[in-house]
């Protein structure tokens, strides 16, 4: 399961969606995590009403089942979860590596419903009734 982090300093969960300037996306099963992929964005990031700054990073993160975010705002909210991905908001900027071990561990116990959802992503069943 992939799984992206909003991040300004590449080790902590420390940047608003819209005003990161990077996407950390780390692949995550019980066996461990890997780093993917860092994607950097330049350019104006601040708020200012332009969500076509957005467009980037839900491209970036569009194989993603998770985003973790410092914060987001309620466009950003709508369009990542259209795309399928969770967004979780994380306090006090914690760090990245204690995040992907917590989710290892929740793993290889029993995911609550949401998680076993976003594990999922990608691999939806696909009914076919003529079979039938």
């Amino acid at each position: 399961m992939k799984i992206a982090f909003a991040t300004q300093d590449l080790n902590r969960v420390d940047a608003h969606f819209g005003w990161a300037k990077n996407i950390v996306i780390y692949e995550v099963s019980q066996d461990g995590y890997q780093h993917l992929q860092t994607v950097s964005f330049d350019g104006e990031l601040k708020e200012d009403g332009n969500e076509d700054k957005l467009e980037p990073k839900l491209e970036a993160i569009k194989d993603c089942s998770i985003l973790y975010v410092a914060a987001i705002g309620g466009s950003g909210a709508a369009r990542v979860v259209a795309k399928g991905i969770h967004p979780i908001k994380s306090n006090n900027c914690e760090p990245i590596k204690d995040i992907l071990v917590k989710l290892q561990q929740i793993l290889n116990g029993t995911p609550p419903p949401w998680l076993r959802k976003a594990m999922n992503k990608g691999r939806e069943k696909i009914l076919n009734f003529e079979e039938e």
